[in-house]
């Protein structure tokens, strides 16, 4: 995120004790998260130089600005507002975020001092001509460190790998002086616990902020609702009510930031750990509070020879699994509009940035959902013999075509963008009969909606249907748009007879029609025959 360490610490503080009596979730533990940390790192960097005081009160103002907004949306129950941003975006986005923080680490990996350049790419680059350069101690300390912790990890999941390989690079590095042979460590870590301070606060400064707030707003609450989620499925035993996560995690981004604490959101890995040892209330998040406490205390002067490089291979080693390999194998033989959104969204946030790949790949997905929606699935229905199912001729081509009446179903809501689309099905269909049908049922079961462009088109339709000879029957019509079609008038102009509950009944309604057409055209004849022959 750009701060010293000890701002990780102070957001395990306030901020944790609030969510603990506000929140829903009762093993969510939220503190700086990496997704959350890269989204404030890239907004706040474009207006002040990382690890200086100017910089970090930029990111507590953030997180203060956050919490107001996410207040806000609670307040005005926009919670909803979460099912916005699409799965493949986010995983687009999680995975390209992973890239970049591993590319960020590059520096405690090999030792070598990397500029803060704009584009991750760049930096990439000036690692790769300074490769010579790479401090070997530092290179070796942060790879043994990876592989322990991967071992550990797979050896037994609950033990704390990433402790125990901390303390014992700490322990060496102070045994053999590695400080002196060059290897980077923490240093002074203030001692003591944070005190009250209000973040300064410009208006120039907040205008600046907008565009990284309202991103890490969105994503820091989709990933921590998901993980609430996630535990709330696995354990059965509290139900989440996602406007009153809001406000926790609002209230305790706001109070947080007046005792110097950077913006945190829900972390997995340590909710998955609070679940795994056992956490069934909040008070697992209290007893980690009294833990940082304690060690903010008494613990600071051991922090002191931590090589970065640990900290580094810690990082690295959590967010590879961030890189979703399997999401992007999983949706490239599901859909494969929402794997182009997510390798688009994947590349959009390498090349132009966080803010920018997420704009994109939310864009993208509502163009997408824009157009097929303006090209819904239309079917023609048959009837399946010996039954009373209509189903689509195209999956169903032995059964049963009458040329009397023609079964139509509109698979979307009616509304402005698909309305022609929808004009012209029917009237393709039509065309296709080698002879127009005495009647078309419009089955509508699955149009949940109607505005008034598709009102008019309704209209329209009906309009034409009748110059052509053609009866218009609707059936299955939801009580709503049944309401609406009401309010308008068009009910009264088209004739509550020719609605219908089902299909079947549309069908007998035609198969009654076209009997009595027949008798009465049968009883025309013989009348015209009688008196041709009187």
């Amino acid at each position: 995120m750009g701060t010293p360490p000890i701002y990780g610490l102070y957001a395990c503080l306030v901020p944790l004790i609030l969510y603990s009596f506000f929140g829903t979730s009762r093993q969510l533990s939220i503190g700086p998260v990496a997704v959350t940390a890269i989204l404030v790192m890239s907004g706040v960097s474009q207006i002040a130089t990382p690890f200086t005081p100017e910089f970090v009160n930029l990111v507590i103002f953030s997180g203060l600005l956050i919490g107001v907004l996410q207040i806000i949306m609670s307040v005005l129950r926009m919670g909803f507002l979460v099912n916005l941003i699409s799965q493949p975006v986010i995983s687009g986005f999680i995975s390209a975020a992973a890239i970049i923080i591993i590319i960020s680490q590059l520096n405690g990996l090999l030792g070598i001092p990397i500029p803060d350049f704009e584009y991750i790419h760049q930096r990439l680059w000036y690692a790769i001509l300074h490769i010579y350069d790479v401090h070997w101690v530092t290179l070796g300390i942060c790879l043994i460190s990876i592989i322990t912790m991967l071992v550990i990890k797979k050896w037994n999941k609950s033990f704390p790998g990433a402790l125990f390989v901390l303390i014992i690079a700490t322990i060496l590095t102070i045994v053999f002086d590695l400080k002196n042979l060059g290897v980077a460590v923490i240093e002074d870590v203030p001692r003591g616990l944070p005190s009250f301070s209000i973040p300064e606060m410009k208006y120039d400064t907040l205008v600046a902020l907008i565009p990284s707030v309202l991103t890490v707003t969105f994503i820091g609450y989709v990933g921590s609702i998901g993980i609430a989620k996630s535990l709330e499925m696995k354990n059965r035993d509290h139900t989440i009510n996602p406007n009153q996560e809001l406000f926790a995690l609002g209230i305790a981004k706001i109070v947080g930031a007046f005792f110097q604490a950077i913006p945190s959101s829900g972390s997995y890995s340590r909710s998955a750990i609070n679940d795994e040892a056992g956490g069934k209330t909040t008070i697992s998040s209290i007893i980690t509070v009294v833990m940082v406490i304690i060690s903010l205390l008494f613990l600071t002067s051991f922090f002191y020879y931590i090589p970065k490089a640990v900290l580094a291979a810690i990082i690295l080693v959590s967010v590879f699994g961030l890189i979703n390999y399997n999401e992007a194998k999983h949706l490239l033989a599901l859909r494969r509009r929402e794997f182009i959104v997510m390798v688009i969204t994947f590349f959009g946030t390498l090349i132009f940035g966080v803010e920018r790949g997420i704009f994109i790949g939310v864009l993208l997905s509502y163009v997408f959902l824009q157009y097929y929606s303006s090209r819904p699935h239309v079917a023609e229905l048959v009837n399946i013999p010996g039954t009373n199912y209509y189903r689509n001729i195209n999956r169903f081509p032995e059964a049963t075509q009458s040329d009397k009446y023609l079964i139509i179903r509109f698979d979307d809501q009616l509304y402005f963008a698909n309305t022609s689309y929808f004009k012209d099905s029917i009237l393709r269909f039509i065309e296709q009969r080698s002879e127009n049908p005495d009647f078309l049922i419009l089955d509508t079961t699955n149009i949940h909606d109607i505005d008034s462009t598709g009102l008019h088109v309704l209209e329209d339709i009906h309009q034409y249907l009748e110059e052509s000879k053609i009866q218009l029957l609707i059936s299955g019509t939801i009580g709503p748009v049944r309401d609406f079609l009401k309010r308008s008038g068009f009910t009264d102009t088209f004739g509550t007879q020719y609605y219908f509950m089902n299909i079947t009944d549309a069908v007998r309604y035609t198969e009654d029609k076209t009997q009595i057409r027949n008798t009465f055209r049968a009883a025309v004849q013989y009348n015209q025959k009688r008196s041709f022959l009187e």
